[in-house]
């Protein structure tokens, strides 16, 4: 025995057991109900397998396309600029205690002293360097390492040591091309706390690359090119190469639990923001200081290097505890951005 809703619908109910319906006023389009447009079925008492063809009609095989997307080479630098709006306040507390020599301010007296010198703008001082140091350093990485990617075949995961090595490569590049607003980055970062004669006072990031290049030359822009460099690469191999190999493991070995989905973006990113940073730290302290020293402080990496280990192995672990709590945020939302544009607005092999 049947209970057809209308005569023309397509749905029929079977009456093999009890139900309880209650009718709202509500128009659902997708129901189909054609002689009456205007009430729902309650679901909740249909038996298993009936009720998903009224939640929805979406298609599992679209469901299954829509995660074989591939991101665009320019997402990385999008998703990463956007993260960046969240986390320069972390980024620019670890700029300031990087950049002290004596270990006596924390973390937290620094923020006060922050908030109570330059109230809450004070935290976004420098927000623009750091958009331009994304879109440049971070477009350039995550450009060169997706379309490297690419050029493999897809029929089988890449090995790590593949990965690890395109990674490397695509660091580098984009180590060095984002050097110039890395430097701007620092400088305005740490304006706030110099005395106000000594401060440089850029206006915005372009500002500062041409008053660089005006006051102190082109090679300038370039300063602490090499330690930038470095760093980027040991960033990205700890970023994206083992972002890839925690998300191709954790869904391979557990199925059921990780899936392409937020819960394994954001598993798999705060892993690799906790190894980068480990990998980065001692050179993220000495690029920061090499870019935010004056003119000739510095010979070298190797001076630079013994003027930091003046304060011990922990000189080179120095703001480790805001480097991670600022790369560990950063970092789960550029891959949550970016593995959402790759979802949603990504394309075909």
């Amino acid at each position: 025995m049947f209970c057809p809703f209308g005569r023309r619908s397509p749905l029929r109910v079977p009456f093999s057991k009890p139900f309880h319906y209650f009718a709202t006023f509500a128009k659902v389009p997708h129901l189909h109900v054609y002689d009456a447009p205007w009430f729902i079925v309650q679901l909740s008492a249909l038996p298993r397998g009936h009720s998903s063809a009224f939640r929805s009609r979406e298609n599992p095989e679209m469901a299954l396309e829509k995660k074989e997307r591939i991101g665009r080479w320019y997402f990385g630098g999008l998703a990463s600029a956007g993260a960046a709006c969240c986390t320069h306040p972390l980024d620019l507390l670890k700029v300031h205690l990087q950049t002290q020599q004596t270990p006596a301010v924390s973390l937290g007296t620094m923020a006060k002293k922050i908030l109570k010198g330059d109230g809450i703008r004070g935290f976004y001082n420098g927000l623009s360097a750091s958009l331009l140091r994304q879109l440049t350093y971070s477009t350039t990485r995550f450009g060169m390492y997706e379309t490297l990617k690419k050029q493999f075949p897809s029929d089988q995961p890449l090995p790590f040591y593949q990965k690890a090595l395109l990674a490397g490569v695509s660091g580098a590049c984009g180590g060095f091309v984002g050097t110039p607003g890395d430097l701007v980055n620092v400088r305005m970062q740490n304006d706030i706390k110099l005395p106000k004669e000594q401060r440089r006072n850029y206006k915005h990031a372009i500002d500062g690359v041409f008053r660089i290049v005006k006051e102190e030359g082109v090679p300038r822009l370039f300063g602490g090119a090499t330690m930038a460099t470095s760093r980027a690469v040991l960033m990205t191999i700890g970023q994206l190469a083992f972002y890839d190999q925690i998300k191709q493991v954790a869904m391979a070995s557990a199925p059921n639990v990780f899936q392409d989905n937020p819960f394994t973006h954001f598993f798999s990113s705060i892993t690799a923001a906790s190894i980068a940073t480990l990998m980065t730290q001692p050179l993220d302290v000495m690029k920061t200081r090499m870019m935010n020293a004056p003119p000739g402080t510095f010979k070298g990496i190797g001076d630079c290097f013994v003027y930091t280990a003046k304060l011990g192995p922990s000189g080179f672990f120095k703001g480790f505890l805001p480097a991670w709590v600022r790369l560990a945020p950063h970092t789960v939302l550029t891959f949550l951005f970016f593995e959402q544009l790759r979802l949603n607005l990504g394309y075909f092999k």
